[in-house]
């Protein structure tokens, strides 16, 4: 069965149902949450001439206009205002290991999620939102635009995209992203990072665009449960392990190892001076966007 949403696009009565659950979810957080500090985390694309004016106490010297100055005989001062108008794109990582989710989302569903909040948060604010989808290719292309509509498609896509590849390759995804985009954007790369080599080709996107990093993880990829004998399956390369989750030495190699690796990315990141945001399927992530919203504010200041 199917449904009309925004009476232009037919899709399956399950994925309307669960985009419309994102819709009013991440909606009521835009509005009672993060009213005004999305606005104030991010630059504008620069600053524009508005107007010139008569000096007055406080103002900066430097910002005087020393020809109207001389003309008028009397100080006059250049004032401009920020170009608020955004690009904000959204990278996604759709490999096979986002389908993993141990408590009541996967991590494709929070990455989702996170692209409303912010997509929804971008149309009050008036900004251009894009998207692109990646496995171990390019699976889709959306170039960025206004309103509500398009922010719509945007969710659609995140949610309801059948990808072709399981693998991931980041480092393809970059550089197709510093071919699309030209001018300077906010990227949200989205992904829980399995991946390699790809540290290179993210510190050079990074001199070109406000780049942050958005690691998805799962509880069950940080410690294991003492179930017994326990199977696990790389969803990427089908590469399976057999592990006896009953020993406790096992589950604390586990947890230190995956400790290891989550250190090691906020390290990488941190090197590159890129924003790192982490978030987990099975906790509050608009807390934690809210924190990392107000930190930005306070560097901007």
């Amino acid at each position: 069965m199917l449904f009309v949403v925004n009476n232009s696009h037919m899709i399956p009565k399950e994925l309307a149902k669960k985009i419309r659950y994102i819709q009013i979810r991440t909606s009521k957080t835009v509005n009672d949450v993060m009213a005004g500090e999305y606005k104030s985390a991010f630059r504008g694309a620069g600053m524009e001439f508005d107007e010139v004016r008569e000096y007055q106490p406080g103002d900066e010297v430097r910002s005087i206009d020393w020809n109207v100055t001389a003309r008028q005989g009397r100080p006059f001062v250049k004032r401009f205002h920020e170009e608020r108008e955004l690009t904000v794109l959204f990278v996604v990582d759709l490999s096979a290991s986002g389908l993993f989710g141990s408590s009541l989302r996967s991590k494709n569903d929070l990455a989702a999620e996170l692209c409303a909040l912010l997509s929804f948060s971008a149309v009050k604010s008036n900004d251009k939102v894009g998207l692109i989808l990646f496995t171990d290719r390019i699976e889709r292309f959306i170039p960025p635009a206004k309103g509500i509509t398009h922010a719509m498609r945007i969710i659609r896509e995140v949610l309801g995209f059948v990808p072709n590849g399981k693998e991931t390759n980041i480092p393809d995804a970059l550089d197709f992203l510093g071919k699309v985009i030209r001018k300077r954007a906010v990227v949200f790369l989205i992904s829980d990072f399995l991946s390699e080599n790809f540290e290179k080709p993210l510190r050079m996107l990074s001199r070109r665009h406000d780049l942050i990093a958005v690691s998805i993880s799962d509880a069950r990829e940080q410690s294991l449960p003492d179930v017994g004998l326990l199977e696990l399956e790389d969803a990427e390369t089908g590469e399976c392990l057999l592990i006896d989750t009953g020993s406790t030495q096992v589950r604390k190699d586990y947890a230190k190892l995956a400790e290891q690796q989550q250190n090691g990315l906020r390290s990488a990141f941190r090197s590159m001076g890129i924003d790192q945001l982490d978030l987990r399927t099975d906790q509050d992530y608009q807390n934690a966007l809210a924190t990392f919203f107000r930190r930005r504010e306070r560097l901007r200041k």
